[in-house]
This record gives structure tokens, C-alpha cells and sequence, in this order.
């Protein structure tokens, strides 16, 4: 990567790093990259209101390629002291994403000033967090055409600038659920005479190790109960109403359908037999994120070229990222780059993004495109 593209990437992550934003209110960092490649690059800017792209035109009988850069933040508190510190109170960058985007802007620099063969979209996408941004900006598939698109995450438990890869599903599913159940309040004195929530709230949380026997399913499937919320602090009064909250989560898309289906179903049978009111909330919802076999050959074969480490993943992240909509669409592959085995993890109060990875994201972009 060229020495001046680097030091002004490095430079735009510290800016971002310094403003970050949740999900769906990526208002300044969306405005500051637009602002930033428009000052240094001649790309086509194409403003989709939450998120945008540029593109580097090549000609109209050349293949369309994306790459993809997440750009929100957490509801985390900045930790950290660094001179580049969030300034905005409970939020800061702990998964990188500024990273991302700076290794983007930077690398759309690199096109712009050395060309390609190919068109080149750089997709700049809000909401990964929440999972609903790929949901949102995967149309941009289909209306450019795009023939494949690459994107990376850094991830610890991969050597320093190590290139980590799988075939099949990298990211697992995942999907937030919340149960609401609402009976009949009543006095405490008198728990008989109405309906509380609590017994059939407690007999579902209880049942969620027997629906997640590994038996039922054909990967690993996961549970965890994120809250459980009966009734307000009012001694004198019987709960009435609660919520439970779950994350649940598995390898393959159709492990996860059938463990929220069984899920569902008791929460019906437990509402029916105590004679409450019931209804389901959907959150936070990510598929598989999958690879094609083409282009994680190419993968493979850029980090080769440029002598960089391979690591083979025996097991998909079970975390999750919305990457996978686009790979329902088109052909592309993500893949990991090393933060280092022992550097702080992502979504930890010691964790910062490794300016460094900026120049190995641009390189191996860069040679992705140089791979039929």
C-alpha cells in the first residue's frame, strides 16, 4: 500500500474512531466518508441515505466487483486512554469496524490513483451490529450487477496479520427472540384470582437445555438467556406480565429455524395452559454467512502472493455478521484477518482496531482484483 494512502487511512480511523456512532445513526461517519474520498479520490459517490458506495469505472464489458466495509459502533464506554479517544459518551468503536472502513477509503485511494480492470464498487454499509444493515443494503447486488464481492473482519485467535479462511459458513445465524406472556394482575394476597407469567416464564428457561440436546440437530446449536423481566417491584401486587429474551444461535440456518420452532411451540403449550396472552418479537437477526468455493480459492491465493500466513478454521465464529446477504446473492467470500492470539478481543474494553491491518486489508483487496 502507498505510504500516503496508509498514513491518511490511519488518520481517518482515528477520526472515525473518535466519533462513533450505533447502528442506524451512522449520520457523521457516513458524512465523513464521503467527505474524506471526495476530497482525495475522483470515485462516483452514490448516496443510499444510511449507507453509500463509490465506484471506480473500468468500462462496461468489464466484471463487477464490490468489497465491503461495516461502520457502526457499540453501546460500549471507551475504556481506553489513547489520544484518539470516542467522544461520544457509552459509545465507541470495540469491534473494529472503523478499521474496516478506513482499510476500505484507503484502498478505493490506491484504485482510483492506479486503476483496475475491473468496475470496483466499495460498499461503505451501516447496522451490522443490529444485522439489519446487509438486510437493508443488499439490493445494491442486484441494481450494479455485481458479479462477486470480499469483505474481512480482524478476529482474534489468528496470528498478527494472518489470513484466517473456511469453505462453507464462516459466521454462524443468529437470532434475538422475545417472549412476551401478559395474564391477569391481581393482589398479592390473592395470587388464585390471576395470572401470572412467572411459572411459565421459569418452566420454558428450565426446558431450553432439553431443547438444545445435540441430538435433535445436525450442527451445534446454542441458547442463551440474554434477560428475564416478571411483573415490577410492587410487593402488594401478582406479576402479570414478563418477558424473556434469548439469543439463539447455530452452524446452519436450518438448525436455527427448527430450535426457535420448538422454542415457539412450548411457549405456546405453557401460554395455552395458564391462560395467557402471547406474542414473539424477532431482533437482531443474521444468517449464515457462507463462502464460495471460487472465491475463497482466490482468498487462498492472494495471501499467498503476497507471502502472508494462512489460517484454515476448523469451526465456524459463532458470533455473527450480516455479510451473508450478500452471498445469498452473488458470489464472495469473506475472510479474517489476525489481530494476534494474544491481543485484547473484539468487544472488550481493552480491544483497539491495529492500525497496521489497514495495509494488509488494501493489499489483499488489491490483489483479489487482480484474480480472475
Amino acid at each position: 500500500m502507498d505510504r500516503k494512502n496508509y498514513d491518511l487511512a490511519v488518520k481517518l480511523r482515528h477520526e472515525l474512531h473518535e466519533h462513533p456512532e450505533l447502528a442506524n445513526q451512522e449520520v457523521w461517519t457516513k458524512a465523513h466518508l464521503i467527505e474524506f474520498l471526495q476530497e482525495h479520490s475522483s470515485l462516483k459517490i452514490v448516496d443510499r441515505g444510511r449507507w453509500f458506495y463509490a465506484v471506480y469505472t473500468a468500462g462496461a464489458d468489464r466484471k463487477n466487483i464490490a468489497f465491503r466495509a461495516d461502520i457502526d459502533a457499540l453501546p460500549q464506554p471507551e475504556y481506553l486512554d489513547i489520544p484518539y479517544a470516542s467522544r461520544n459518551p457509552g459509545v465507541s468503536h470495540k469491534c473494529g469496524h472503523e478499521g474496516h472502513a478506513a482499510s476500505l477509503a484507503g484502498f478505493a485511494l490506491e484504485v482510483d490513483q492506479h486503476g483496475a480492470d475491473h468496475n470496483v464498487y466499495f460498499l461503505f454499509q451501516h447496522a451490522e451490529e443490529t444485522g439489519d444493515g446487509a438486510a437493508e443494503a443488499a439490493v445494491f447486488i442486484e441494481e450494479n450487477k455485481i458479479d462477486e464481492i470480499f469483505g474481512y473482519h480482524n478476529m482474534n485467535d489468528v496470528a498478527f496479520k494472518a489470513i484466517g479462511v473456511r469453505e462453507g459458513i464462516i459466521f454462524s445465524p443468529s437470532s434475538g427472540l422475545v417472549i412476551h406472556m401478559e395474564g391477569t394482575p391481581s393482589h398479592a394476597s390473592m395470587p388464585e384470582t390471576g395470572r401470572n407469567p412467572a411459572f411459565a416464564i421459569a418452566q420454558l428457561v428450565n426446558s431450553l437445555s432439553g431443547l438444545t440436546a445435540a441430538d435433535q440437530y445436525t450442527s451445534r446449536v446454542l441458547c442463551s438467556v440474554i434477560q428475564i423481566a416478571v411483573g415490577k417491584r410492587a410487593f402488594g401486587s401478582n406479576a402479570s406480565a414478563g418477558d424473556l429474551l434469548l439469543t439463539v444461535r447455530a452452524t446452519y440456518e436450518a438448525d436455527l429455524e427448527s430450535l426457535m420452532h420448538k422454542i415457539e411451540e412450548l411457549a405456546r403449550q405453557l401460554a395455552a395452559r395458564d391462560g395467557l396472552k402471547l406474542s414473539f418479537e424477532y431482533v437482531d437477526a443474521f444468517p449464515e454467512t457462507r463462502n464460495h468455493p471460487e472465491s475463497n480459492a482466490k482468498i487462498r491465493q492472494a495471501a499467498e502472493n503476497l507471502s502472508l500466513d494462512l489460517v484454515e478454521l476448523e469451526d465456524p465464529i459463532r458470533s455473527s455478521d450480516d455479510y451473508g446477504y450478500y452471498t445469498k446473492l452473488t458470489a464472495g467470500a469473506y475472510f479474517l484477518i489476525g489481530n494476534g492470539r494474544d491481543y485484547p478481543a473484539v468487544h472488550t474494553k481493552e480491544y483497539d482496531f491495529r492500525d497496521e491491518l489497514i495495509a494488509v486489508a488494501s493489499d489483499m483487496f488489491r490483489e483479489l482484483l487482480r484474480l480472475e
